[in-house]
């Protein structure tokens, strides 16, 4: 208890700071962007909409955009770690196990088969995709004498990211429509989302992360073991279906809005992890601020570096998170789990 008190300084001072440098990259996201606008001119209209070209752009795009990067990167944060203490599996990511696949899969079952044309139309969707790939995963790695190892998750996961990409890949190629509004949001991206579409999912993911935080000292118990979390009290049921409920709430309204994004709910867990250890008190709050900073970041870069176009947000956080990957593969000797 002394030690967890003499950290308690240090863990709210890091989440602090964490949270000033998303207000700098929020500020960035708003004044950076394909047409330069000035520092002061954009703090101005920031504060005052005078109607101009400029206030247009600040307001009605870039704005939302912003909004956009700080909720599905949140909710993103929150899904991977919700996931690495659900399995146990340091690898466990909505999109490496399958659940982003399974969320996309639906959207464009439901735009191409269905004739949904509106984000409300399809949204329901895409919970159900990403429930049901959940449950599949899970269900798959959990075969055998074994049980569930983070190699048989991870594995699970890649197989049905496969099988779910390649049958989406088949509906989305036999439908031009779905297939133009496919291969923009497919990559994983900020732009192009109405403040409407924004509005409508908000709700789910605010509902989504108040269930992730609330769950945090359960999330503690369980990583003891099931025995342990038992002789604390802890209903496991209960708490699985609320991280299962989380989880989908989390990763099917991110989908939704901004396309099948990667390693966010990878990288920042462990991110997190690395400051505040393995308590999820910390650990998820971390994961809510950092998540966004990372989505941001990369959403900024990709709008500097091929002006006056832009690089998807989704690429930019491949290029880091494959690396990342691959050395956290590397240390945790997974094949030995």
């Amino acid at each position: 208890m002394k030690r967890t008190q003499e950290g308690l300084p240090l863990r709210l001072t890091g989440l602090l700071v964490a949270v000033a440098v998303l207000g700098v990259l929020c500020l960035l996201s708003v004044w950076l962007g394909s047409k330069s606008i000035g520092v002061t001119t954009s703090w101005r209209l920031l504060w005052h909409n005078d109607g101009s070209s400029e206030a247009v752009i600040i307001h009605d795009l870039r704005i939302p955009r912003t909004v956009l990067g700080l909720l599905v990167g949140a909710a993103l944060g929150l899904a991977g770690a919700l996931m690495q203490a659900f399995t146990r599996n340091p690898l466990a990511d909505p999109g490496l196990l399958g659940i982003s696949a399974g969320a996309a899969f639906a959207i464009v079952f439901a735009i191409a088969v269905l004739g949904a044309t509106s984000l409300y139309g399809y949204i329901w969707f895409a919970f159900g995709g990403a429930l049901l790939a959940t449950v599949a995963v899970y269900l798959l790695g959990s075969q055998g004498r074994a049980g569930a190892s983070p190699v048989r998750l991870a594995l699970a996961g890649v197989a049905v990211t496969a099988l779910l990409g390649s049958i989406t890949s088949a509906l989305v190629l036999t439908d031009p429509a779905a297939l133009n509004r496919y291969r923009f949001w497919s990559a994983g991206s900020l732009a192009g989302q109405s403040d409407a579409a924004l509005w409508r999912v908000a709700p789910f993911l605010i509902v989504g992360g108040v269930l992730a935080l609330a769950i945090a000292p359960s999330l503690n118990s369980i990583a003891l073991g099931d025995d342990v979390a038992k002789s604390l009290g802890r209903n496991l049921a209960a708490v699985r279906v609320v991280t299962v409920v989380a989880v989908t709430l989390l990763t099917g309204g991110a989908v939704a809005l901004a396309g099948p994004l990667v390693f966010i709910g990878l990288i920042v867990p462990h991110m997190a992890r690395a400051i505040t250890g393995p308590d999820h008190r910390w650990l998820l709050p971390y994961s809510l601020v950092l998540s966004p900073c990372l989505l941001l970041a990369a959403d900024i870069i990709g709008r500097i570096i091929s002006r006056p176009a832009e690089t998807q947000a989704g690429i930019i956080v491949a290029l880091v998170g494959a690396p990342f990957f691959i050395v956290l593969v590397r240390r945790r000797r997974l094949a030995e789990l």
